[in-house]
């Protein structure tokens, strides 16, 4: 019955105490090895830190900390990348895919260019892309290799002309930061900073948007953005912030023709108050009343191609 049920060792036998261990006098520790230090909670596999830490490492795979090998999916995202010359280690096509004439121009862009063409079964595939809808056909991208912030000024001796940087403060779409790398490029710039947080890095879709042009123009990355503006403000550049409420309009902007950095701010809240204060001046772009303002790559494009326009007048004077 419930009531008879009684749990073993519940209770203690009478005359029993509370004490040491019988033999041991209480003199001495039992004769068992220490296990050192508890480790810290994210490192205890099972407790929920670890898990949490796991699932944050995760997430930034591939960030500007820890570069790895990235799969581009899809049919038109890998022929767009061949097109736009990203750098590929190997091109994964599907056992028995259906090919079209995607299938054919990615086989024969890889093969021009010596990447490995590699077949695979689907259900190999799934795996590799996580599932991903790849439609028998995956990019592998290695990581970026970023400059060091000094190697911008040096890609600026010996052209002629003033240096420019652009500098990113929060900019975290990819494809914003692959159009800005495009403009600067296009525009004469001669590298782009950015930060090492709050940042997109160099993805397969930044370097299809950038249209390949991440492999001609230095990208690197601050440890401290702000640090490094006051660093390059030092070395006689001028620091000039876009921003919406800017102390002048691009129309006034002359400036653009000495050593200059512009920096574009994040798509939603713009410059970060430390990154504005550590800018010479603030710049906006005039616009029809009633319009939003720009995207940040629109907006970074409009800049440069101002700063550029500025400069040919200059040389033809």
């Amino acid at each position: 019955m419930a009531g008879n049920s009684r749990r073993q060792g519940a209770m203690r036998k009478p005359g029993s105490k509370k004490g040491a261990v019988v033999g041991s006098g209480g003199q001495r520790r039992k004769a068992l090895e220490g296990k050192g230090p508890t480790p810290k909670a994210e490192e205890r596999p099972g407790h929920k830190a670890y898990r949490k830490a796991n699932a944050a490492a995760k997430r930034t795979q591939g960030s500007k900390d820890k570069p790895v090998n990235e799969l581009v999916a899809g049919r038109n995202p890998v022929v767009e990348c061949l097109r736009a010359g990203v750098p590929s280690t190997a091109l994964y096509v599907a056992i028995g895919i259906d090919a079209d004439d995607r299938v054919a121009e990615a086989v024969q862009l890889a093969a021009d260019r010596g990447i490995s063409v590699l077949e695979v079964s689907r259900p190999e595939l799934d795996r590799l892309t996580h599932a991903a809808m790849h439609q028998g056909l995956a990019l592998q991208v290695p990581p970026f290799e970023y400059a060091h912030p000094d190697d911008l000024l040096d890609a600026a001796v010996g052209t002629g002309e003033p240096p420019l940087i652009v500098a990113l403060d929060g900019v975290t779409d990819p494809r914003n930061l692959g159009a800005v790398i495009r403009s600067a490029a296009a525009f004469g710039a001669n590298g782009v900073l950015l930060p090492q947080r709050r940042s997109a890095g160099i993805t397969a879709v930044a370097w299809r948007t950038s249209a390949g042009t991440a492999a001609k123009l230095p990208v690197a990355v601050a440890t401290n953005l702000t640090r490094e503006l006051r660093g390059l403000a030092s070395q006689g550049l001028m620091i000039v912030g876009l921003d919406a409420d800017g102390s002048m309009e691009l129309d006034e902007l002359e400036l653009a023709t000495s050593p200059l950095v512009v920096v574009v701010g994040s798509e939603g809240r713009g410059l970060s108050r430390l990154v504005k204060e550590a800018c010479d001046a603030t710049v906006s772009i005039p616009m029809s009343a009633g319009v939003e303002s720009l995207n940040a790559s629109v907006a970074a494009g409009v800049v440069l191609a101002e700063v550029a326009r500025r400069r040919r007048a200059a040389g033809r004077v």
